[in-house]
């Protein structure tokens, strides 16, 4: 990869990816975009734009401008937020993410990156270790364009010869940066309540076991799949991706671990119906086949290293 354009990039997993790249690849190589008028402190050095992923005109002026080689699509309306404007939800995932692959062909771009989500997944799925091909039939907005954008960029990898790329995400855990608005938010909430007031309402039930990963392990997989050989790659915009699985009460019970005060209450609202439409556990056999994906951090490591950070940070 040369030049790199990283839209969403002030975002929980963009903020943390434009760092990883720069070390990676050299931080002039890096172009960020998102809709804020000015990029976070941590990424106040690099070559930043504020432009709606919806205008193509302006997208395409910064690609050119740059000389981009590939890019990271990371720009989205997540679950929760999704389901309060589900209109505006599909315009961004939907058009923003049609404008970069029109792009990608028009100004031959060597790589896209658009990621899916678990919540690709709805009704009828087994819920454990849910297979890589298994039924779609999303229960909110934004799972409905992770299943449009995953048919999306398999049609112009087939089509176009586009080669693009993308994981079905689990929930993120990331000590750098607070929740988007998505369904697995109180596995990042917790750890802040746990520090700040030693108490958290949880707003899923105690059970509720959801997929998630740490952010150091979701940048690798990111990467690490992009770096991989097309010949090697069965799968294109819709790769399984998974690391451990664990419910509210699991999380609680480590933290207890390092701060004993520590208490948790639940309160379920709208987001634990969308949490039981999701998997609990994932079968990601492809992606560690095809690219010798391996996660590092289990769910006693990201206690450990989350309230160890945060602890410093607040």
């Amino acid at each position: 990869m040369k030049k790199i354009l990283i839209t969403g990039a002030l975002g929980q997993i963009g903020s943390e990816l434009s760092l990883e790249l720069a070390r990676r690849y050299g931080r002039d190589n890096i172009i960020l975009t998102d809709i804020r008028e000015e990029a976070i402190p941590a990424l106040s050095d690099f070559k930043y734009y504020k432009v709606d992923v919806r205008d193509k005109a302006s997208l395409k002026e910064i690609l050119e401008n740059n000389k981009i080689d590939s890019i990271f699509h990371l720009a989205a309306i997540l679950s929760a937020n999704g389901e309060k404007n589900p209109q505006f939800c599909w315009d961004v995932n939907m058009n923003g993410s049609l404008n970069i692959l029109d792009l990608g062909i028009e100004l031959k771009l060597s790589k896209i990156f658009i990621p899916s989500s678990i919540a690709a997944f709805g009704d009828g799925i087994d819920v454990k270790n849910t297979i890589q091909d298994s039924v779609l039939r999303p229960s909110t907005m934004y799972g409905v364009t992770k299943v449009a954008g995953e048919s999306i960029g398999n049609y112009y990898f087939e089509k176009f010869g586009l080669d693009v790329r993308g994981l079905r995400y689990p929930g993120i855990i990331s000590s750098e940066t607070l929740p988007g608005g998505g369904t697995t938010d109180y596995a990042v909430e917790i750890f802040y309540e746990a520090i700040k007031n030693k108490k958290y309402e949880s707003f899923l039930k105690e059970d509720a076991v959801l997929p998630m990963m740490y952010m150091p392990d979701c940048i690798n997989a990111t990467i690490q799949l992009m770096e991989a050989d097309v010949k090697n790659l069965r799968r294109h915009a819709d790769y399984n991706l998974a690391a451990i699985s664990f419910a509210p009460k699991d999380l609680a019970q480590e933290i207890k671990k390092i701060i004993p005060e520590f208490e948790i209450s639940y309160k379920p609202d709208y987001r634990q119906e969308i949490a039981d439409s999701w998997p609990q556990t994932i079968d990601d056999s492809y992606a560690r086949k095809d690219w010798a994906w391996e996660h590092e951090f289990g769910i006693e490591a990201i206690c450990k290293d989350m309230i160890d950070k945060l602890s410093k940070k607040l």
